[in-house]
Formats: structure tokens, C-alpha cells, sequence
């Protein structure tokens, strides 16, 4: 493929980005839905491609390389490359210009809510394999590791949906790709439709405890445009443009996590190959993707840079803007080439999963939340819930709520959260082992794990926070 072919596929999501954003300026129901301008891009490249469009115009016949919608194929094929390499963007990100304190100090502030994460995310990975072990594979013959596509999509969202599309063709289920994306575009909608539910209630009940009514946003906020005035710096300049443009150093230090976390897990997959693998024949590593590993390089760079840049040359706000342009690069190119067929052909356990998830998830907020979180736990645990349906984006936007002028400790705790729950679930290293491990051990097996984490769990929950309550 040239790289001018790449270069245009690139130039079109970017119009397609400044498309979803007018649309969503001009749209007051996309606007009340939080819906973020790329997800309604990559839903109007999704329309004009091959899935629809293309199924009732044949456009090679005016321009030969329109076979595919209004889009070229060859464009089509550089994005559905490009979510499993931005990916290891955002999450190579994740801790990259954060203060990263002792686990005693995250688990002082925030261990209530790693735990109430930890049982959402185990809990929809139980449901998911009940749903599997006696209803969608006996009846439908649904490939048992769909068991795992809650937790993947909900919690883990897009990115991780179109992060793990490579450890789908290699486990010999490719159709999990799509069936995930779809079901991480219900979790964004349904924990913005639902969690505004939840919220409304929450205030007609007397359960939140700040706000008496849902803040009204001026016409600028809810277009998602910022104030002239009001406009914060997108970052600093740390360093003079003359030695080194900011914005490239920071590419690097991205760069720079990013191999590290390649250089970990190929000697990880290595330690496999000539230990237990060899032994057992049993690999999980080896399908193991880059992402959650990448994390891991961005920590290790993090702590490089605390101890050897003395003039403190990586700015939180920059890297935000650069992680922010790959998930924005991510869900674009993730929805423009969901295959529309496949959820089609599985619409019966599509559904099933999606009710599953929703339940269970919405169950958690309302019946584990007040017993585990208990001191604000409505303003604490609909962040979870956001988080747990759409991605920790719907988990801060329902926090800003409930909680505008962050009067509770909900922002705080939840962000510590992140730096115990994110390297495991959410996307994180057991996220992206749950299709392998399903593959080699069987649905039922990794049932009974997950069922027994999740009550452990459960009663770790109940007693050892009651206790500092």
C-alpha cells in the first residue's frame, strides 16, 4: 500500500472529524446525549460505507475506486489497521505525566471503589459466561469466548474492542472485532441515557447529596465549545521550539513507552515459550496484545523521567492532547469499518450480552455501591457506573454532574482508582488474557474462576470497608 493511499485514508477521517462536529453542534439531541464528535463521525463514515451506502449504490460505476461506499477500499483497509496500533497510544498514555503515589495512599482514599470496579467488571465477565455456558453456545452455537465481550466492550470500551481485533482472528473468532464494537457502542449510549436516569432519581430520592437538580449548560457547553475567555492553554512550552518542538519530545516519550512495553512483552513471551509453554503446551501470552503492556513501558517512563529530568520537561497537558487525538483517531476508524453483517448475523446474543451487561452493571450501581462506598456513594459510584458502561470519558461526565464543583471526594478517589484498576481490568492485562484464557481452558473453567473472584470479592467488600465505615 502507498503512502500516499495512507496519507489521503488519514486526511478523510480528519474530515470526517470536523463533520461529526458540526453535526453535533447543530444537533441539540446529540448534544443532551454527551455524545462526543467521533463517535458521531465514525457513525456517519460507518452510513456512507460499505455497510449501508454500499449495499445500495454502486459507486465504482461513476468513480472506479469507489467500490466501497463513498470510501476507497484501500482506505477502509489502513483504518481497520489503525485501532490496533492507536491504542497503544492511549494507553502507553495513561500514567505518562501523572504523579503516581504509594498503594498505601491510593488504597487509603480510593481501595472502596477499586473493589466496587473489580466486582462490576468481574460480575459482567460472570454474567457474560452464564449467558454463554447455558443459553447463547447450546442454543445459538455462539463461540464461548463471547463470554468475555462484556467486560471487553463496556468497561473496556472501543478501544480495547478494536485493540484486541488481531487476538480475535488468532483465537478463530473473528467476528468478536465487531460484535465488541457494536457492544461498546451500546455502553456509551446506554450509560449516558441511563445514567442521567439514574441521576434524576437519585435526586427526586434524596440519595445525591449535592446537587438538587441537573445543572442547565449554556448553549456554548452544550455545543462542547469553549468560552473565548474562559480557554485554557492546550499545553505548555517546555522546552524552545528552536532546540526541539515540545510536541515532538512528547511523541517521543509516547514512542519511548511504547517499546518499552514491545521489549517487556516479547521477553515475557519468551519466558513462556521456554518454561510453561514448553511444558504445558498451554500459551497465553504469546496472544496477549501490545496495549496493556505499553501502560505498563508508560510507568516505567514516568519513573524515568521523575529521576532523571531535572527540568521537568513533560507536561500532563500535551500528552492529554496527543492520547485525545488517538482515541479520537481510534473510534472513528473503529465504527467506519464495523461490519454490520455480523451483528446482524448474531443479533439474538448481541442483544442477550447487551441486556446482560446493562442489567447487571445498573444492579451494581444501585444495590452494591450504597454498601461498599457508603460516604457519598451516589456522587462516588455513578463515576464506576459511567466507567463500567461507556469508559471512564462517561464516568467523569456524570461525576460533573452530580458533583460540579467537586465538593466530594468522587473526582479525587476515582482518579486514584485508575492507578490499581487500569493495569488489570477495563483493558488492562486480565481484560486482554480473558479471550486466551477462555481459548485454552474452556468457558466453564474460566466461569468458575471469575465466579470466585467475584465472591471473593463480594466479601472482602462487605466486611473490610464496613469496618472503616
Amino acid at each position: 500500500m502507498s503512502p500516499s493511499v495512507i496519507g489521503f485514508s488519514l486526511l478523510i477521517l480528519g474530515l470526517l472529524l470536523v463533520v461529526g462536529k458540526i453535526i453535533r453542534v447543530r444537533t441539540p439531541v446529540l448534544q443532551d446525549l454527551f455524545l462526543p464528535s467521533s463517535l458521531i463521525a465514525g457513525f456517519v463514515a460507518l452510513i456512507l460505507g460499505p455497510e449501508i451506502l454500499g449495499q445500495f449504490v454502486d459507486f465504482s460505476k461513476f468513480f472506479s475506486p469507489m467500490d466501497s461506499g463513498l470510501f476507497p477500499a484501500e482506505s477502509l483497509e489502513v483504518w481497520r489497521s489503525l485501532p490496533s496500533l492507536m491504542i497503544n497510544v492511549v494507553f502507553a498514555t495513561l500514567f505518562l505525566g501523572k504523579k503516581i503515589p504509594n498503594v498505601k495512599s491510593i488504597w487509603r482514599l480510593a481501595g472502596p471503589q477499586v473493589i466496587l470496579g473489580y466486582i462490576i467488571s468481574f460480575g459482567q465477565y460472570v454474567v457474560g459466561l452464564l449467558l454463554v455456558v447455558f443459553l447463547l453456545t447450546p442454543v445459538f452455537g455462539v463461540n464461548p469466548m463471547a463470554g468475555a465481550l462484556i467486560e471487553v466492550a463496556f468497561v473496556g470500551g472501543h478501544g480495547t474492542a478494536a485493540g484486541l481485533s488481531d487476538t480475535f482472528v488468532s483465537m478463530g473468532f473473528p467476528e468478536g472485532q465487531a460484535l465488541s464494537t457494536g457492544l461498546a457502542t451500546v455502553g456509551v449510549l446506554g450509560g449516558a441515557i441511563f445514567g442521567i436516569a439514574l441521576i434524576n432519581w437519585g435526586i427526586r430520592n434524596g440519595k445525591a447529596k449535592v446537587v438538587s437538580e441537573i445543572q442547565s449548560r449554556d448553549e456554548l457547553e452544550k455545543k462542547g465549545i469553549t468560552e473565548f475567555d474562559d480557554r485554557d492553554p492546550a499545553g505548555y512550552l517546555s522546552t524552545r521550539p528552536e532546540s526541539i518542538e515540545p510536541l515532538s519530545l512528547h511523541f517521543g516519550y509516547i514512542a519511548i513507552s511504547i517499546m518499552i512495553g514491545y521489549a517487556i512483552l516479547q521477553a515475557l513471551v519468551k519466558i513462556e515459550a521456554m518454561t510453561w509453554g514448553a511444558a504445558t503446551g498451554v500459551y497465553l501470552l504469546a496472544y496477549v496484545p501490545l496495549f496493556p503492556i505499553a501502560m505498563i513501558g508508560g510507568i516505567v517512563t514516568q519513573m524515568l523521567i521523575n529521576k532523571n529530568d531535572r527540568y521537568q520537561t513533560l507536561d500532563t497537558e500535551l500528552i492529554n492532547r496527543l492520547q485525545g487525538l488517538a482515541l479520537d483517531i481510534l473510534i472513528v476508524s473503529a465504527l467506519a469499518t464495523l461490519q454490520l453483517s455480523v451483528i446482524k448475523d448474531n443479533i439474538v446474543p448481541f442483544l442477550v450480552l447487551s441486556i446482560g451487561g446493562t442489567l447487571w452493571t445498573v444492579f451494581a450501581f444501585l444495590f452494591l455501591a450504597p454498601r461498599i462506598l457508603s460516604l457519598y456513594w451516589f456522587e462516588r459510584g455513578i463515576g464506576d457506573f459511567g466507567q463500567s458502561m461507556g469508559v471512564t470519558a462517561t464516568g467523569l461526565m456524570l461525576m460533573r454532574i452530580t458533583d460540579p464543583e467537586n465538593k466530594t471526594p468522587a473526582l479525587e478517589s476515582f482518579g486514584y482508582k485508575q492507578l490499581l484498576f487500569e493495569p488489570f481490568a477495563g483493558g488492562g492485562i486480565f481484560t486482554a488474557a480473558s479471550i486466551p484464557l477462555i481459548y485454552q481452558f474452556g468457558s466453564v473453567n474460566i466461569l468458575i474462576l471469575t465466579s470466585v473472584i467475584l465472591l471473593a470479592l463480594l466479601i472482602f467488600g462487605f466486611t473490610y470497608f464496613k469496618k472503616l465505615n
